[in-house]
């Protein structure tokens, strides 16, 4: 009789563990973009048409919140050395949904560019951190690393999907009162603290980090060789300015086009589908190549369909436009993760990958604002995503330049 170990099913055991914390810490990716970022392109229409603004202040309150999501990246790193990555992934996700809450309560735009900004620095400690457990995550299973690493990012989808079924019927809700925007707000605050709760649990299931340096030779201290990473680094640039501009003014571009209600909400709804549904479909391009390559593809694709409802007002277009789109921009971020991963060593992730987000939040910062500027002109907003496009296929150009490292 054999007495050696089923150790296939101690590795089954282990991988449906891994999928259950990646999922668990997806929550965070929904808090920090599907909600609290990308919520905003379904409010901007009704805030901007309640309060009188023009596109470039409307554009202004997702550049806020760029603004205050570099602020957060920029002090990340100390924050996970002073308090580990796990406290600040639930701290941030907690203030984030404070922040949100609070928005529901000002009219003024002074205030809630305020409260947009405290908003992103709360969603960068999220995002980099839970970026950062998910790359630690992936790393213990190479086989599944680009399917893990797309899970945690894929749960923006999550986030997507709740506010386009959340927030119309919370709109409605408002309808007999004074600025009806003020609830969507208020439940969306409640689903991001909903989710923190998952998050806390999770956080508390992962397993011990490993010492500075366990992971190879390389001290945390070495310098970190962005240089050499920086064609990737400058289309995640073009990424950040291109991509945001397509999230934040779509929706006001399909309804001047004359879409209705449920329209939108089944667009947005079928936008977050396709983020959730990333995660498999480009598993095998981020475990596999180690350069620019795979940014640059989905680069390239996000032009496409960002150029799309410009190119076409007919409604089976628009849907193209969302599936296409929300099947790739969430995963542009996830390659940067694993370009990261495949080359530098794990003492240096969490510099590499803050480095990658204080240049998404910069390219975000520039987004919004140009294009609700250019919105604001002859052509209106079917002219700013065109600058969308552009911005995007220079980042695809750019990114395939990125060799791997030796």
């Amino acid at each position: 009789m054999s007495t050696v170990p089923d150790t296939s099913a101690a590795a089954q055991t282990s991988t449906a563990r891994s999928l259950l914390l990646a999922l668990g810490l997806s929550m965070g990716a929904a808090v920090s973009l599907g909600i609290t970022r990308f919520a905003y392109g379904l409010l901007l229409p009704p805030m901007r048409q309640d309060l009188g603004w023009s596109y470039a202040l409307a554009g202004g309150m997702n550049t806020a919140n760029a603004l205050g999501y570099l602020l957060g990246a920029l002090c990340t790193p100390a924050l996970m050395r002073r308090w580990g990555a796990g406290r600040l992934l639930v701290a941030g996700a907690v203030l984030a949904s404070v922040f949100m809450a609070a928005s529901g309560f000002f009219t003024g735009a002074p205030a809630l560019l305020v409260q947009r900004l405290l908003a992103g620095v709360a969603s960068a400690w999220v995002f980099v951190a839970g970026g950062l457990l998910a790359a630690r995550l992936a790393a213990e299973h190479p086989a599944q690393s680009g399917f893990l690493l797309g899970l945690y990012y894929g749960g923006t989808g999550l986030g997507i999907v709740v506010s386009a079924l959340g927030v119309p019927p919370l709109l409605a809700w408002g309808a007999a009162g004074a600025h009806a925007w003020r609830w969507a707000w208020w439940g969306l605050a409640v689903a991001s603290l909903a989710a923190t709760v998952v998050l806390a649990a999770t956080a508390r299931a992962l397993p011990v980090a490993p010492a500075p340096g366990a992971g190879g030779p390389t001290s945390p201290d070495a310098a970190v060789p962005l240089r050499r990473l920086g064609w990737a680094m400058a289309g995640y640039l073009c990424f950040g300015a291109g991509y945001i501009g397509y999230m934040t003014f779509v929706i006001a571009l399909l309804r001047t086009g004359g879409a209705s209600a449920p329209q939108l909400t089944l667009f947005y709804a079928l936008l977050g589908v396709a983020v959730l549904a990333s995660s498999r479909l480009w598993a095998g391009v981020l475990g596999r190549w180690r350069g620019g390559e795979p940014q640059a593809l989905l680069n390239a694709l996000l032009g496409v369909a960002t150029l799309l409802p410009v190119l076409s007002p007919a409604w089976p277009v628009a849907l193209v436009s969302g599936l296409l789109f929300g099947a790739v921009f969430l995963s542009v971020v996830a390659s940067t993760t694993a370009l990261v991963r495949h080359n530098l060593p794990p003492a240096q992730w969490a510099a590499g990958i803050s480095a990658f987000t204080i240049l998404f939040a910069l390219g975000q910062i520039v987004g919004p604002t140009v294009v609700g500027w250019i919105a604001d002109g002859p052509g209106g907003l079917a002219r700013g995503l065109v600058a969308s496009a552009l911005a995007l296929w220079l980042g695809a150009a750019l990114a395939w330049r990125q060799k791997a490292l030796a």
